[in-house]
Parts: C-alpha cells; sequence; structure tokens
C-alpha cells in the first residue's frame, strides 16, 4: 500500500511512512518546530503585555542627568541595569547585561559548529562544541543569577533619621518604579532563564550520549540538530526580550 503508515529506517536517515514527509524533514524535526512555534506564542503574548503595561504609565521626561527612581514614572533602563561585578560605584549602563548576551550569541556559535561537526560525523568535534555550548549557558545563568540578586538588594536609601538601609526589588514593590516593572522583569526574564537551564541539561544529556557512542551506533547526528533548533530558538527569544527590557 502506497499510504501505509509503516515507518521505514535507514541507516543515516529516517523515512516517512505516512506519505510524503512534510518539507522534507524528519518527524522529530517536524515536532520541534511545532513545539517551537507554540513556545514563540508565549513569549509574544508575554512581551506585548510587558509593552502594553510599559506604556500605560507614564514615562519620564525630564533629563537623564536628573533622573530619580520614582514610583510615579517608568524607570530609565540604562539607570536602573548600570552595575557590573566587582565595580562598585561604576555607572556602566548596560554593559553588563551586553556581556550576557555577547555570551548567550558566542554560545549559538559554537552550537552551529556542533552541528556541522554531526554532519560530517565528527564525534570529537560534536563533543568539543556542545561542551563549549553548555558552558556559555552556565555562564549566562550565572550572570542572570547576579543580576536578580543586585536588582534584589536593591539601591541604598536615607531614612528620615539619616540612617542608611537598602530597599530591594520584589514582586509587589521595588525602588525604582511602579510595582510592575519588578513583577515584569522577574516574570519573563526567569521564564526565558528557566528556558535556557532546561536547554544546558538537554545540551548536557545530548554531550553525554555523543561521548558513549550512541550517534554513532544510529549513524547520524540529528538529535545534536533538534536541540540546537531549540538553543537557537532560546538565543532568539533574548534578544527580543533585551529590546523590551533593556533598551525600549
Amino acid at each position: 500500500m502506497a499510504n501505509s503508515a509503516v515507518i521505514v529506517e535507514e541507516k543515516g536517515k529516517s523515512i516517512w511512512g505516512g506519505g510524503v514527509s512534510p518539507m522534507k524533514v524528519s518527524y522529530g524535526k517536524l515536532m520541534m518546530w511545532f513545539f517551537l512555534l507554540s513556545d514563540a506564542f508565549t513569549f509574544s503574548a508575554l512581551l506585548i503585555t510587558y509593552g502594553l503595561i510599559r506604556f500605560s504609565h507614564p514615562a519620564y521626561e525630564g533629563s537623564v542627568a536628573d533622573f530619580k527612581f520614582s514610583q510615579e514614572y517608568w524607570p530609565i533602563p540604562e539607570k536602573v541595569f548600570e552595575a557590573v561585578p566587582f565595580l562598585h560605584g561604576v555607572e556602566l549602563p548596560l554593559v553588563f547585561v551586553g556581556i550576557m548576551t555577547f555570551i548567550l550569541i558566542v554560545s549559538s556559535v559554537t552550537m552551529v559548529l556542533a552541528v556541522e561537526a554531526g554532519e560530517r560525523m565528527d564525534r570529537k568535534g560534536v563533543e568539543k562544541w556542545m561542551l563549549w555550548t553548555i558552558l556559555g549557558g552556565l555562564t549566562f545563568l550565572g550572570c542572570q543569577a547576579w543580576e536578580w540578586s543586585h536588582f534584589i538588594h536593591g539601591v541604598e536609601q536615607v531614612a528620615a533619621d539619616g540612617s542608611k538601609f537598602f530597599w530591594g526589588a520584589g514582586l509587589s514593590s521595588n525602588p525604582y518604579g511602579p510595582p510592575n516593572f519588578a513583577a515584569l522583569f522577574f516574570f519573563i526574564t526567569g521564564f526565558h532563564g528557566f528556558h535556557v537551564f532546561s536547554g544546558v541539561l538537554i545540551n548536557f544529556i545530548i554531550f553525554y550520549q555523543a561521548t558513549v557512542g550512541i550517534f554513532e551506533k544510529r549513524g547520524h547526528y540529528e538529535m545534536v540538530e533538534k536541540v540546537g533548533l531549540y538553543w537557537h530558538f532560546v538565543d532568539l527569544v533574548w534578544v527580543f526580550v533585551f529590546t523590551f527590557f533593556y533598551l525600549v
């Protein structure tokens, strides 16, 4: 029967048994694309919500030099995210988050190299570039953890009696601006961070499978390409999160 649902497997490839394979890709890659599309809708809804809430609050209209944190208007991002580890007191607007973004983009490049090595059946190359991708993801997560801790620790405040204390950001209030600013920051960057963490775990599993020769026995490294699609998606989403939170 021409339309038999039997799946025929050959070394190095899988043939869709239910007819012509859509877009000439395997079932696994097609399902990954479906998942990424649904996830794209989720992130789109979150960022659109952020945009609507962001522009429902008044913006600061004075000069940047005279800017003060207030609950009356939305904060200027470069005034909120200006700290860098080990450089206390030095104002470097968006430098640290720029470094984070660079690290994540570089990890996407190493993932491309891992996929390319897999296409050449280069086991050592896959292991090397997957390891670098994992390290890049862990470094990004470490940077995000520091940024969160600094955001929660807050800024120095002066009490009525002249004493100084630190007031940090939470889900219901923050010293930087309206409560929605902190709530959306924690939720959206946390949701993206969860995706990065999940990607690191999956990448480690694939790295382990490559080291023990599972993909060589299968005759292909398609799983590396599948997780590569997910990792590139996570990197792409961060570009939009970065734009919405730190640049707009």
